[in-house]
């Protein structure tokens, strides 16, 4: 098959393609780079760096393309309650655009890649794909419309279309900015340097967190998958960690001791989010393989920017 990824360089966009292409198949990749690194593709995903805002590019990227995977977003919580308009634009704007384009081309399916934050606090846990969504964020608002936008106007087109919800998702290279950086590849580094592990709040909020290889696999079987057309789906690992224990798990992988320090919670946080994969498992065959102890000593192990790191026995 005939693949564009968009995101294509980043954090899943990068395994993805270059799972696909191991695989055999035939990969294009835009990414504006903005978290992304062409350096991480292979030599056989051809690369091109553009913004998904940018139509004429992408209509030339998408000929003959069977799928595509619609990955390329701003992603941080915290930093789409500062900029809330840059999220509506590429997240919710560039979704439209990747669909025109799409259209124009006559391109037949997408896989969006969307957020279990779309679902913010929910009474009942696990989170089901029915239970109405409660964004606490603009970023998950963002998300939520890109949803919107992918089912209703791929129904109005004839464009097939399936929804990722994908949860907490980790691993080795993920993208670390120096502000709002994301919890586990934060507490990784932070362990490492012999510095102290800041919790925004008690720490008794849970999340559901994913290894990357987990969520390629999902990828990978939603774009094939039968009878999945205009489906959402979670992608998590159907278990629920409190921060407290992931301070406790990386303590153990890194193998020495941590010191804990409490700041206030951040907004747009939700006390507990923990997905119900029973949809995926049957609509995707989807069963998550790594769990959290071994995805800490994979990432400590692939990551080269924790290259000194010594996982615990």
């Amino acid at each position: 098959m005939r693949f564009l990824i968009t995101g294509g360089a980043g954090f899943l966009g990068a395994p993805l393609a270059n799972r696909l292409v191991a695989e055999g198949h035939q990969v294009r990749a835009i990414d504006d780079l903005s978290a992304g690194d062409p350096a991480r593709l292979d030599e056989r995903v051809l690369f091109t760096r553009g913004s998904v805002l940018d139509r004429p590019k992408l209509w030339t990227l998408l000929q003959d393309v069977d799928c595509v995977y619609h990955l390329a977003a701003r992603v941080l919580v915290s930093e789409s309650i500062l900029y809330p308009r840059e999220y509506n634009e590429v997240n919710v704007g560039g979704t439209v655009s990747v669909m025109e384009a799409m259209r124009d081309a006559g391109v037949r399916r997408v896989v969006l890649a969307s957020s279990g934050a779309i679902y913010g606090e929910q009474a009942h846990q696990p989170v089901r794909e029915d239970q109405p969504p409660n964004p606490q964020s603009p970023y998950a608002v963002s998300k939520l419309a890109a949803e919107y936008y992918v089912r209703t106007i791929g129904a109005l087109w004839g464009i097939e279309t399936v929804v990722l919800r994908i949860f907490n998702a980790y691993g080795p290279g993920q993208n670390l900015p120096p502000s709002h950086p994301p919890v586990v590849p934060r507490f990784l580094q932070q362990a490492l340097r012999g510095g102290s592990l800041v919790i925004f709040g008690g720490g008794a909020q849970t999340r559901d967190f994913v290894y990357v290889d987990d969520v390629v696999d999902a990828l990978v079987t939603a774009a094939t998958a039968r009878d999945v057309d205009r489906r959402i789906v979670n992608v998590g690992s159907g278990r629920e960690t409190s921060i407290n224990s992931l301070v406790a798990l990386v303590a153990e992988v890194v193998g020495r001791e941590v010191e804990v320090l409490h700041s206030p919670a951040e907004s747009g946080g939700v006390s507990r989010l923990h997905a119900d994969i029973s949809l995926a498992r049957r609509l995707l065959d989807y069963e998550p393989r790594v769990d959290l102890r071994e995805g800490l000593r994979r990432t400590l192990a692939q990551d080269p920017r924790f290259a000194n790191g010594t996982p615990g026995a």
